[in-house]
C-alpha cells in the first residue's frame, strides 16, 4: 500500500490514486464494453524517484474523439445517469493523465502521481 500523505487540500495522495484508478477502470468496465464482456489490465509501477504510474488498458470499442470525451460533463451515456466527470477526475488527482486509443480496439490510460519525498527515512 502506499503511505498516506497528506497534501495542501489535506487529501492524501493515496486516495487520490485509488479515486483516479477507479475512475478509469470504471470508464474501462461501462463504456469499453457496453454489449460485451472483455479485459481490462491494471499495471502500476512505483519507480526510485517515487513517482507512481498506473495504466488502464481495455480491448472495447475506443474512443473516437478523446479531445471531446475529456471535456467535463460530456457523457455517451445520459440515460444511465453518467456525469461526465471521469476524465476530469482523473486529471485532476493525477500530476499527468495521458489518453490513446483506437475505435474497434481499446483504450490505455496512462496516469502520474509524484509521491511526496522521504528525507533520512522520515517524511518530508
Amino acid at each position: 500500500e502506499i503511505g498516506v500523505r497528506l497534501v495542501g487540500s489535506e487529501m492524501c495522495i493515496r486516495d487520490s490514486i485509488k479515486t483516479a484508478v477507479s475512475e478509469a477502470v470504471t470508464n474501462a468496465a461501462v463504456h469499453a464494453y457496453r454489449d460485451t464482456i472483455g479485459d481490462v489490465t491494471l499495471h502500476m509501477k512505483l519507480y526510485s524517484n517515487r513517482e507512481v504510474t498506473v495504466t488502464v488498458r481495455d480491448g472495447g470499442c475506443g474512443i473516437t474523439d478523446i479531445a471531446r470525451a475529456m471535456e467535463p460533463l460530456f457523457t455517451t451515456d445520459p440515460d444511465n445517469e453518467r456525469s461526465g466527470m471521469g476524465f476530469a477526475i482523473m486529471e485532476s488527482f493525477m500530476d499527468n493523465l495521458s489518453v490513446k486509443s483506437q475505435p474497434g480496439r481499446g483504450t490505455k490510460v496512462v496516469m502520474t502521481k509524484r509521491l511526496s519525498p522521504v528525507l533520512n527515512g522520515k517524511k518530508s
